[in-house]
C-alpha cells in the first residue's frame, strides 16, 4: 500500500517556460490533494518545432496532439494544456477532468516607452501571431483614427517581448494570463478592454486531461474544477465549434457572469469574427441564465453562433478548418 502512495504521477507538459509554470501550479495542487509526488514529463509538440506561422499550419491541435499521444500510450498519467489550444471536438478516450479557475482572460499590450494602445505613434508596428488579434486591433485603429501595422510574429513570451526591447517592433500583444503565470505582468503597458479586443475562446483557462478509463484519477482531478469557469469556456468553445472554426481563426469570445452584489444571475456571451485587416467585423452578444449543465452552456454558444452566421460571419473566416 505504501509503495502505491509513493509512486509519482506523471504529468505531460510542453517544454516552454509558460507551459512548465502552468503545469507546475497544477502539479502542486494535485500533490496537495493526493499526497503523491507529481513528476513533470516534458514533451515537444509540432507547434513548438514548426517555424511556420500558426495560421499556416492550421493551429488546431498543433500544441496538443503529442501530449494526447503520450496519454494514450501510457507514457504520462495526465496532461495540462492551455485550453485555447484544444480542438473543440473531445476524443472519447480522453476526458477533461478539470478546468481550474480561470486567470485574467484579457489581452495586453507590451509597448516601448510605456505606451498604451491609444498613445502608439502613427504607423506603429504591432506584433501578434493571431488573426483574431489582428482583426480587432485593426478595427479598433480604424474607428479611433490610429494608424498601426500589424506584423505576424511567433515565439515564446521572451522572444516576443524581445522584439519590442530591440526596437524591431513598437509593441506586441500577448495574453495577460501567460505573463501573470511566469511573473512578468510588470512588462504590461496597457490592459486591452474586452470591449476593444475579445480574447480567444478559453483564453486564460487551463485544461487538465486524462484517460476516460482512469476513473479514479479523473475523480481526483475533478476536485480542481471550477464550475463557473467550465460553464463560461464551454459556451465560448461551443460558439467556436458552431462557427466551424479552428483555434487559429479570427474568432474572439468571452462569457462572463453578471451579478447583483454576491448573487450571480446571468451569463453574457460575446463573440466576434472579422477580416484580419479589420475592415469588417461581426460582433454580437447574448445573455441567458447561468448554464447549469454542459448542454445548456453548449446551447448558449450555438445560439450566438447562429446569429453571427446569419449576419455573414462565415465569409469572414477565410478557409474553413477541415
Amino acid at each position: 500500500m505504501t509503495e502505491r502512495a509513493e509512486k509519482a504521477l506523471r504529468l505531460g507538459t510542453r517544454r516552454s517556460k509558460l507551459a512548465l509554470a502552468q503545469s507546475g501550479h497544477v502539479a502542486e495542487a494535485v500533490t496537495r490533494l493526493t499526497g503523491r509526488p507529481v513528476e513533470l514529463v516534458e514533451i515537444t509538440t509540432y507547434g513548438d518545432t514548426s517555424r511556420e506561422h500558426l495560421a499556416q499550419i492550421g493551429g488546431t491541435g498543433v500544441f496538443v496532439t503529442a501530449l494526447r499521444d503520450a496519454l494514450l500510450a501510457g507514457e504520462v498519467d495526465f496532461a495540462v494544456h492551455s485550453l485555447k489550444d484544444l480542438p473543440t471536438a473531445q476524443p472519447d478516450d480522453l476526458v477533461l477532468a478539470a478546468i481550474p479557475r480561470r486567470e485574467d482572460p484579457r489581452d495586453v499590450l507590451v509597448a516601448r516607452d510605456g505606451l498604451t494602445l491609444d498613445q502608439l505613434p502613427h504607423g506603429a508596428r504591432v506584433g501578434t501571431g493571431s488573426p483574431r488579434r489582428m482583426a480587432q486591433l485593426n478595427a479598433y485603429a480604424r474607428s479611433h483614427g490610429l494608424q498601426i501595422e500589424t506584423v505576424p510574429i511567433r515565439g515564446n513570451i521572451d522572444t516576443r517581448v524581445g522584439y519590442v526591447r530591440s526596437g524591431e517592433l513598437d509593441a506586441v500583444v500577448l495574453a495577460a494570463a501567460g505573463l501573470n503565470r511566469i511573473g512578468r505582468i510588470e512588462d504590461v503597458t496597457d490592459f486591452l478592454s474586452v470591449d476593444a479586443v475579445l480574447p480567444a475562446p478559453g483564453q486564460g483557462a487551463l485544461a487538465v486531461e486524462c484517460l476516460s478509463a482512469n476513473a479514479e484519477l479523473a475523480a481526483t482531478l475533478a476536485e480542481l474544477d471550477d464550475p463557473h469557469t467550465r460553464a463560461a469556456v464551454t459556451a465560448e468553445r461551443s460558439l467556436l465549434a458552431a462557427l466551424e472554426a479552428g483555434c487559429s481563426a479570427p474568432v474572439g469570445a468571452l462569457a462572463d457572469l453578471l451579478a447583483d452584489g454576491q448573487v450571480v444571475h446571468e451569463m453574457r456571451l460575446r463573440g466576434v469574427v472579422g477580416t484580419t485587416d479589420g475592415s469588417t467585423l461581426v460582433q454580437l452578444s447574448t445573455t441567458g441564465p447561468v448554464p447549469t449543465s454542459h448542454d445548456d452552456a453548449v446551447a448558449l454558444g450555438r445560439e450566438l453562433a447562429a446569429e453571427m452566421l446569419a449576419k455573414g460571419a462565415a465569409g469572414l473566416m477565410g478557409e474553413r478548418a477541415l
